[in-house]
């Protein structure tokens, strides 16, 4: 007997006003996990049909940079991403706006943008999710926070953590704390990557091959994270199991007190945060 294929979580179109990297991670996600048919997704752009040709052969999407037809999609999609540039957000906006219904769910990946602006250049209280995934959501290893208007509804808020979980984890947070989000996890690979760069320049420095060098820290990185994953331990247990009393490895975090790791890596968060902070200011300035 041949068994049905499941039925998609989500079973209308969505249309990703935008096609960059962020929204092709996305998609890819939600139609690898089934969380949407790939002929209810729509994309569009401006001006690059060889980029939406791709994306069509690619994932059986829809894509679409005739304005006639754009404006169509934008006005009858239940689910609208917004994923264009910053810089492009307040046109966008704003000739969004007067096409949409009160019940049509505007989310945002766009960096820095606060619900209240967003519904300010609209023109309307529409329900918008923002969102700061980072960029390990392009191999399903992200993570997202996510902050709603108070206009969004159980079920639309079902449907925004349906699309985000397709591409790693979700947490749902107060809007104010999303520059410390950003701070933790948006920005947060780039600080791993920082330090897996140091680690490789120490092999080798030491005598290791490049190759080896870097193969063995990938390993370390990705060993520590699931040891804290699947162990349900804090990091700070870990770290304690493999640091014996004036050893090697006690040696070598005795140096890192010494340059006051730890308070400089809270210190970057925060510089992070604040610089967020800063970035979205300006860009609500320059787009009212």
């Amino acid at each position: 007997m041949c068994q049905q294929p499941a039925k998609p979580l989500i079973d209308h179109k969505i249309v990703f006003y935008g096609a960059g990297s962020m929204a092709e991670a996305i998609v890819r996600g939600m139609i690898n996990r089934n969380v949407v048919d790939s002929g209810n997704i729509v994309m569009l752009n401006r001006s690059s049909s060889e980029r939406l040709a791709e994306l069509r052969s690619r994932y059986g999407v829809v894509g679409c940079n005739d304005p006639e037809q754009k404006n169509d999609h934008l006005r009858n999609a239940p689910v609208i991403v917004l994923a264009m540039k910053p810089k492009d957000a307040a046109e966008a906006l704003r000739s969004l706006g007067p096409l949409l219904s009160p019940d049509q769910l505007v989310i945002s990946v766009i960096a820095g943008l606060t619900i209240r602006t967003m519904q300010g250049l609209l023109g309307t209280p529409q329900p918008v999710v923002r969102t700061m995934p980072n960029t390990s959501s392009s191999i399903g290893l992200g993570a997202t926070g996510i902050a709603f208007s108070k206009q969004v509804t159980e079920e639309s808020r079902r449907t925004a953590l349906n699309m985000f979980e397709a591409v790693g984890l979700t947490s749902v947070i107060d809007e104010e704390r999303m520059e410390t989000l950003t701070g933790i996890s948006g920005s947060g690979p780039a600080y791993i990557y920082y330090m897996m760069e140091a680690m490789i320049a120490a092999g080798i420095r030491g005598g290791l091959s490049s190759q080896q060098s870097a193969e063995l820290t990938v390993q370390t990185v990705l060993g520590a994270a699931r040891m804290v994953q699947q162990t349900g331990e804090e990091p700070a247990a870990l770290r304690k199991k493999v640091t014996s009393p004036n050893g090697s490895t006690q040696a070598a975090i005795e140096v890192l007190e010494k340059a006051d790791f730890f308070e400089s890596v809270i210190a970057a968060v925060n510089r992070c945060a604040e610089r967020s902070r800063e970035m979205g200011s300006a860009l609500e300035k320059e787009l009212s």
